[in-house]
């Protein structure tokens, strides 16, 4: 049963039998409409928010599955910071703050994809994120953050 599998990056219920997954489903003979519409479908939760789709077709069946990850990092730091992206000149210019509880959220959310052994390791990625983004922690700078977090200021937060 010979399988293939296309990976694509898609704003969350807003597929379109458009690039780029018409052109490289269209040649396998598939309905691509459907296929869109089951993207749309198990992407729904994710609107507004750009997140990766894994499809896996069989070529001689044309049966197919949708895959859904989990939005990036930044993606997730947008979405709690309910801003339009990350600041033009991070350091200088912060265009939002999170919460330290949705920066633990998220470090949640994708600990499974993060090479992270703890936690806490994944929280400093977050925070780490968020200087790269210009989007401040509990209204401090991210980078003092993260030497809370180092120093154990958050343990307790994080059930440590």
């Amino acid at each position: 049963m010979p399988e293939k599998q296309f990976k694509f990056i898609i704003e969350g219920g807003k597929a379109t039998a458009g690039p780029p997954i018409g052109p490289a489903l269209g040649p396998l003979g598939l309905n691509v409409p459907m296929v869109v519409e089951k993207i749309n479908e198990v992407t729904a939760e994710f609107m507004g928010m750009r997140v990766p789709v894994e499809v896996t077709v069989n070529t001689d069946t044309k049966e197919f599955s949708v895959k859904v990850g989990t939005p990036t990092v930044a993606a997730l730091i947008v979405k709690e910071a309910t801003v339009e992206k990350g600041s033009g000149n991070p350091g200088k210019e912060y265009v939002g703050s999170i919460s330290m509880n949705a920066a633990i959220k998220i470090a949640k959310i994708k600990m499974p994809d993060m090479r992270a052994k703890t936690l806490k390791a994944a929280l400093k990625q977050v925070v780490g994120t968020c200087v790269s983004m210009g989007i401040k922690v509990d209204g401090k700078e991210p980078k003092q953050v993260l030497k809370d977090i180092d120093s154990g200021l958050y343990d307790n937060m994080l059930g440590g």
